[in-house]
């Protein structure tokens, strides 16, 4: 560690331990109040938008979304080409980019990073698991065509390639990084971003530093540092005391506190969506019918205007509106009825049935879970189901849901924020999705008429003929009820008024190479 960044720390770790009241954040230093303990900074090794936060700050990839939109744009490719047949891209690569350690940034850097987690021969595959690994199974092979040229081929056309080259998961590692530390690259990373790797102490910060040498211009801020703080209300206190200078995912019944007095509200949608993982496999939830009861038990309404406080609208499908190009205007939410509820439990046979819930403590997009879960709770009793609560951390929480519900839960909060309308029901509603099979498909839900919707849709490179099925696939899905809908959020954040040039972005990432402090 160098003397600057030994100093910053010393800063920091002062800032953090001072009396609550009475800190200060130091100048240039943007501190920043995390919902949770980032599990890996890895980009390739993480699926949690809490992680993604930190890691959009020290990597690139070969393109990224422009500013406000989820539109690409260059990034360390500085143009690219695509074949008629859709199935070659040829990416040509900025010159003379370093990555964090020195090392060089070039094409066969990149095949380094795609044969790392496609390929399960490559000598450092086991530096993974790879989780959305998904986003790139179209890629045939990956090549070198010289330092500054690289060439994907795929096997199909697929539609959302560029998109996910934006997407956290094809950010660029340092190949020499991973090579030195090999399973513990998560924690000494080493990209080619604004920010540069500097301390992780567990449950305290993380700590990133200005790269100078930053091939699109050194950012604003010396450093920045990502506090987890998983106590909401614990995080609003901090932000009130002076000890973070941003916070995201206010809690809906402290957003007022930070419209004007000091602070800077920022709100925006985005594509996402709250829902209850049901395991259709096994238990009440195996049949269609009480899967159905279920979204006709939870009064939504309530909801959204009473525990979210207006920050979210109620979800009618799988696919947020903010994919306005792809969602299905047509679909209603289940409403609220739960005589109609009673009558298909009681239907299936299922009355006074005992439901195992998993909800977490907080986690990305997850809104205001623990009192969400407990109205929830309310909600299934007053319909004769026996609810019983467990609530668990969010990086335990992922730990249990993400491999399967299967003898262990009936149901379970989660939220996506995702950047294509294909991303979540690929990932969570195929059947090739199903968690033995590498997925996120927790709960098990399998249709082939949906499976075969969701490979055309990927495969087509019309939008409007990828709309026209992935609004069949909604319709479908929403019938089937394999998930609870609950509710699509408006993102928020705030931030001390002295906080300068920061913006929400519809991706949901925090984009801090721009942002300053006066």
């Amino acid at each position: 560690m160098n003397h600057f960044v030994r100093s910053l720390v010393i800063a920091v770790v002062m800032t953090l331990t001072a009396p609550a009241g009475f800190a200060q954040t130091p100048d240039d230093v943007l501190v920043v109040g995390q919902i949770a303990e980032p599990k890996s900074l890895d980009p390739a090794a993480i699926t949690a938008v809490n992680d993604f936060r930190i890691v959009m700050n020290m990597y690139d990839g070969l393109v990224r979304y422009k500013d406000g939109a989820l539109e690409v744009e260059p990034s360390l490719a500085k143009s690219w080409s695509i074949s008629d047949d859709g199935l070659t891209y040829t990416f040509e690569l900025r010159h003379g980019v370093k990555f964090h350690d020195g090392s060089a940034f070039n094409a066969p850097a990149v095949v380094f990073n795609f044969d790392r987690m496609l390929d399960d021969k490559h000598a450092y595959h086991d530096t993974g698991p790879f989780p959305l690994s998904f986003f790139f199974s179209a890629i045939d092979d990956v090549a070198a065509i010289d330092d500054d040229t690289v060439k994907f081929k795929l096997k199909e056309p697929y539609a959302p390639f560029l998109s996910n080259l934006a997407y956290p998961t094809g950010l660029i590692v340092s190949p020499a990084a991973v090579k030195q530390y090999g399973k513990n690259y998560g924690r000494n990373p080493s990209g080619t971003g604004a920010y540069k790797f500097a301390e992780w102490e567990s449950n305290a910060k993380t700590v990133l530093v200005r790269n100078e040498n930053y091939w699109d211009g050194a950012p604003a801020l010396e450093a920045v540092v990502f506090r987890p703080i998983t106590d909401a209300n614990t995080r609003v206190a901090e932000m009130l005391s002076g000890g973070i200078d941003l916070m995201v995912e206010i809690p809906p019944d402290s957003v007022s506190q930070f419209d004007g007095n000091g602070y800077d509200l920022y709100e925006q949608a985005g594509p996402h969506v709250w829902f209850l993982i049901l395991n259709a496999k096994e238990g009440p939830f195996a049949d269609k019918r009480v899967r159905q009861a279920i979204n006709y038990a939870i009064d939504k309404k309530a909801l959204v205007e009473n525990v979210l406080q207006g920050t979210a609208e109620i979800a009618s499908g799988p696919t947020p509106p903010a994919f306005a190009w792809a969602y299905n205007e047509s679909l209603q939410p289940y409403p609220y009825d739960p005589a109609k509820a009673k009558a298909l439990i009681k239907e299936a046979g299922k009355s006074g049935a005992e439901i195992v819930f998993y909800v977490t403590e907080g986690g990305s997009g997850m809104l205001d879970p623990v009192p969400m879960g407990a109205a929830i709770q309310a909600d299934l009793a007053k319909v004769g189901l026996k609810v019983k609560i467990e609530t668990y951390e969010w990086n335990t929480f992922l730990g249990k849901v993400n491999p399967g519900l299967e003898g262990k839960a009936d149901m379970a909060e989660m939220a996506w924020m995702t950047n294509d309308p294909d991303t979540l029901p690929f990932l969570a509603l195929r059947t090739g999705a199903w968690p033995d099979k590498k997925g996120f498909n927790s709960g098990y839900y399998s249709n082939p008429e949906v499976d075969k919707l969701l490979e055309a849709a990927r495969k087509s490179t019309d939008q409007a003929e990828r709309a026209k099925l992935y609004k069949k696939m909604q319709v479908i899905v929403q019938d089937d009820a394999p998930w609870a809908f609950i509710a699509n959020w408006k993102q928020n954040a705030a931030a001390r008024d002295q906080v300068k040039n920061f913006k929400l972005q519809p991706s949901f990432f925090l984009l801090l190479k721009d942002v300053s402090k006066d």
